[in-house]
């Protein structure tokens, strides 16, 4: 039965902890493949700058995805097995520069804020 306290807790840990290795599993994962992907073209003599701006787009949606992974670990941790006042501010703090990574990592890969995309393409259905 895990409604018990007792229960919850090393399954919480449990889940967060999974979590957290899918995250950074799949940081090291895109990374290891992005930078493969990149001497092989090179190797190849393929252009120089496209290679390296296709790497940059790779590693970046790695790095988002990544981070949604760590920051879910991060909200399960702190509200299933150690909530307090000091945990939920560091938890802010986490989730306050993890979001602020998303929203430059997503700039930085498409040229624009998240919110400016959403406009964008809601224009098309009027």
């Amino acid at each position: 039965m895990l409604s018990s306290p007792g229960l919850i807790t090393p399954f919480a840990e449990w889940c967060a902890a999974i979590i957290e290795v899918i995250g950074v599993g799949v940081i090291t994962l895109v990374s290891v493949h992005g930078i493969s992907v990149a001497v092989w073209r090179l190797i190849r003599k393929d252009g120089f700058e496209e290679v390296v701006g296709e790497t940059r787009q790779r590693l970046g949606k790695g790095i988002l995805m990544g981070l949604e992974f760590l920051i879910a670990a991060d909200i399960i941790h702190t509200v299933a097995v150690e909530l307090s006042l000091e945990s939920i501010t560091v938890l802010s703090i986490v989730v306050l520069v993890r979001t602020f990574l998303s929203f430059t990592l997503e700039a930085e890969l498409t040229g624009k804020w998240p919110w400016q995309q959403a406009k964008s393409s809601d224009q098309g259905f009027s």
